[in-house]
């Protein structure tokens, strides 16, 4: 940030650092566990598990977050997502427990956190059904201790698992019934690998009515990808979906049909798929009226959180802090809960929104 973006004040008489954003309650649809470890954690697990990384920690966080000064590349942010950090389940339990723990300080209010059993089970071979039960059980612990409230997305990757080993891996995993297990997520390369590929797997899953489903598109790929996602895949909600700015149409038709962009201001600078940060699509969208929400994706690869995106969408595209409220509401109404739950949710979240407003009001 430069100097004189220290502060931001507004007409209401409060006063907003990042350190107090930092306070400010929000909700989150989109952020993969596996980019949400914290660093010193993951540092003692590869000293545990004598790994092949730099015993020093800062050339060991640096090894694991995207370069600071780097130019946005694809490649490079992907190379940072590793499956050689587990060694047993405790190490995924524990890894867990402590990435959820950190949450609070973030200012979670309600998250909905995706993973990926199979990134989690590869190495070693582990049984994805433990896993996926271990994870739960972590993240759930960890978030009663800190008042988060805490669902889960299952993540499975296109360029890794094909649709024929993705279905009997689905149904073994909703076998298990967990019921903070709310959605199935698609990820990965979607340049190499459409949502047409896919259409079998997610018709298996609407027709099972069990979770509701958020794809990864249009992030480096065209709009007619975003297209294929919602009308072959029955998407609910978009990862990313920055080329949604170039379609008027694909605009229309998420308003009419009430389909929500997860888009993430830094992540999608470092993937490259927006080059201008202080310009970010985002913006534009939010104010025609198209349905988005700000999300973080990968905060301990990309070296910044939640937080760091609120204050880059107050400072670059001009959000109030009321239009952070109404975005938190908007990913509320867009969370993959029941009605009934939606309510509570937002009520609870507005008496948050409340305390922090009174907490920080200047004299």
């Amino acid at each position: 940030m430069k100097a004189e973006e220290i502060e931001l004040t507004e007409k209401n008489g409060l006063l907003y650092t990042e350190e107090v954003l930092r306070e400010f309650p929000k909700v989150e649809l989109h952020r993969h566990l596996e980019g949400s470890f914290p660093v010193d954690c993951l540092y003692e697990l590869s000293v545990k598990n004598n790994l092949d990384s730099p015993r020093d920690f800062e050339e060991f966080k640096a090894s694991v977050q995207f370069p600071r000064e780097s130019e946005p590349d694809f490649l490079t942010f992907l190379d940072k997502f590793k499956n050689d950090w587990y060694r047993s389940y405790e190490d995924v339990y524990r890894i867990t427990y402590n990435s959820v723990k950190n949450l609070i300080n973030d200012g979670i209010f309600y998250i909905e956190l995706r993973f990926s059993p199979e990134h989690f089970a590869l190495q070693n071979d582990f049984d994805r059904e433990e896993v996926t039960r271990l994870i739960v059980k972590a993240g759930n612990k960890a978030a009663r201790e800190t008042n988060i409230i805490i669902k889960y997305l299952l993540t499975f990757n296109r360029g890794k698992q094909t649709e024929e080993e993705m279905i009997p891996l689905y149904n073994k995993l909703k076998k298990l019934g967990l019921p903070d297990i709310v959605g199935i997520d698609l990820a990965g390369d979607e340049t190499n690998y459409p949502p047409e590929s896919f259409k079998r797997f997610f018709e298996l899953v609407e027709k099972d009515g069990l979770y509701k489903s958020s794809v990864h598109a249009g992030e480096i790929s065209p709009s007619s990808q975003i297209w294929a996602s919602i009308k072959e895949l029955h998407a609910a909600r978009i990862g990313h979906g920055i080329s949604t700015i170039h379609d008027p149409a694909l605009q229309d038709f998420l308003k009419e049909k009430q389909v929500c962009l997860e888009q993430c201001i830094t992540s999608n600078y470092q993937t490259g798929s927006w080059k201008d940060e202080r310009h970010h699509p985002i913006g534009k969208l939010y104010r025609k009226g198209v349905p988005v929400t700000i999300n973080s994706d990968d905060p301990s690869i990309q070296g910044i959180d939640l937080t760091g995106d609120y204050y880059k969408a107050m400072n670059y595209l001009r959000f109030t802090i009321d239009d952070l409220v109404a975005l938190n509401l908007s990913a509320i109404k867009y969370s993959f809960n029941s009605e009934e739950v939606k309510a509570q949710l937002k009520t609870d979240y507005l008496n948050k929104v409340s305390d922090f407003k009174k907490k920080h009001r200047t004299r």
